[in-house]
Order: structure tokens, then C-alpha cells, then sequence
């Protein structure tokens, strides 16, 4: 199903297009290519560098990640997604326990640069023994889900489609600090909140015809004040779009442990089919 089209050695990246139709070839970005991406990656964790190591805020584990760039191993193109460049590095205090960092990039409108939409870890290390080796964190993110799917209809809507909408609109409308803010519609205060992770699977409800994920948040500058955040996707003008964010189970403290209690319910919602 994945047919390579090139590859550099060393600190360079393979590039990777898909055989089905959908995925970006070199004509789709005639600006950019692998090393162009394994470029501007490269810019991004020198900005991000202090004393020789990356710094990276890992919002799974709430914690800044010191690490040591080793090379751009893998980068895909995916018409209208943008590029997704896969980097390899090391902690820096200890060689053998690396990191899989993904990195989102989207073509500026001028089409002059690549901007730096995300940055998530992929694969994270396991210890075996005196040693490590790396696994794939889950849930994956979208971007590597077509990777797994049949070649098939791109018209069908599928789980990452909607994913990528979601995970848009989350990169659109951070603040300055980095941070999703939204207002607890009971208590009125408006909470800024870090994006952990989405949940899968994707539902679809039949009675609005909308598309529904939930995700985690962690309020920021907290340790285990975890929000449930829930996204509506319709596609009414074509394209798929976020029309509506709610706050599903917010947490709650109870005998010194954290919590979470329910906004709402989903007692009579429709759930026709799941992505």
C-alpha cells in the first residue's frame, strides 16, 4: 500500500507517498519536499534548544522532555493535511532511551514558508532490562491512521477526517500561552486548558448528522485537573467544521483524590454508526 519515492541517508528523511488517491506527491507542494521539511524541522528544534537539548512539553506525562536530536527519519505529505516530519532523539542524560517526535507543519498561504502547527510524541521508551526500546504511544495520532486503512473511497468520511478537523480547530484557537480557554457554562469561569489526547472511536449521530469525538485536557499548571472535552463536526458547507465545544465531565476533588463529574449525559443521543 506505501510506495516510497526517495531516499537520503544520514540526517536526511525518507519520503513516503501513498499509492491511493489523497496523498501528497512531489507535484501537490512544488515548494517543498522531504529536505526542505527536514529543514525547517531542523529550525524548530534549535529555536526549542537550550543547553543542547530540545525542550519539549509532553502534555501525556505533564513534563518537560530534555532531549537530544539525532535525525529526521521519516517525512509524509498529505494533500491538504500538510507534512508530518518524524524525528529521532535521545534523553539527554541517558543515550539508549529515545523518542519518536512527530512534527505538524502546514504551508503558509504566501506559500513562502512552513508554519509549525504541532508537536506530539509517537513513540515513547519502554525499559527492557539495562536498556530500552521504543513503543508506539496510544491512541496514535490521526495522521498516521491512513497509514493502516485499504485503499478505498476518499469521499467517505472517515475517523481521521474528523480528527484532523477537531485537532485544527484546537491548533486555531490557542492563546497566546498555548492553551484552549473555554468557560465552564455552570460556574461561568473560564479555564485554560493544555490538549492531552483525542478518544477513539469517532461516532456519527444520526439525528443531526453531525460527527462527535471526546478528548482530554489537563488545566494548565495542574497536575491531575483532567477535563473531558467534547467536539461536534458537521460538514454542511462540504467541509468538515467544529460547530460546537462542551465541557462533558470536569474534575472534582473528593477525600484528597481527583475525580470527574459529569456536565451533561448522553441519555437519549443517537448513535448510528462508529469511524
Amino acid at each position: 500500500m506505501i510506495k516510497r519515492v526517495g531516499q537520503i541517508f544520514g540526517a536526511a528523511a525518507i519520503a513516503v507517498a501513498f499509492s491511493f488517491p489523497g496523498f501528497v506527491r512531489a507535484a501537490d507542494y512544488p515548494d517543498f519536499d522531504d529536505a526542505s521539511v527536514t529543514k525547517r524541522t531542523e529550525e524548530v528544534i534549535k529555536e526549542r534548544s537550550k543547553d543542547g537539548a530540545f525542550v519539549f512539553r509532553d502534555p501525556k506525562l505533564n513534563k518537560d522532555l530534555n532531549l537530544v536530536y539525532e535525525k529526521v527519519k521519516v517525512v509524509r505529505g498529505m494533500k491538504g493535511y500538510g507534512w508530518f516530519a518524524n524525528a529521532i532523539f535521545h534523553d539527554k542524560d541517558k543515550p539508549k532511551k529515545q523518542y519518536a517526535i512527530d512534527f505538524w507543519f502546514k504551508p503558509q498561504r504566501d506559500g513562502d514558508n512552513l508554519d509549525l502547527i504541532d508537536i506530539r510524541v509517537q513513540k515513547g521508551p519502554k525499559r527492557d532490562g539495562d536498556g530500552y526500546y521504543m513503543v508506539t504511544r496510544l491512541p496514535v495520532a490521526w495522521w498516521w491512521l491512513p497509514v493502516q486503512e485499504h485503499p478505498g473511497d476518499m469521499e467517505v468520511v472517515r475517523a481521521w477526517h474528523v480528527m484532523s478537523a477537531i485537532h485544527n480547530y484546537i491548533a486555531e484557537n490557542k492563546n497566546e500561552d498555548g492553551a484552549l480557554e473555554l468557560t465552564d457554562e455552570k460556574t461561568g469561569e473560564k479555564i485554560p486548558l493544555e490538549f492531552v489526547e483525542m478518544h477513539q472511536p469517532i461516532r456519527y449521530l444520526k439525528k443531526d448528522g453531525r460527527y462527535f469525538a471526546c478528548s482530554d485536557f489537563r488545566k494548565v499548571g495542574t497536575e491531575n485537573e483532567y477535563y473531558d472535552i467534547d467536539f461536534w463536526v458537521d460538514e454542511k458547507t462540504g467541509r468538515l467544521k467544529v460547530d460546537d465545544v462542551k465541557i462533558h465531565k470536569v474534575p472534582v476533588q473528593e477525600d484528597g483524590i481527583w475525580a470527574q463529574e459529569d456536565r451533561y449525559t448522553f441519555e437519549g443521543m443517537d448513535f448510528e454508526k462508529t469511524l
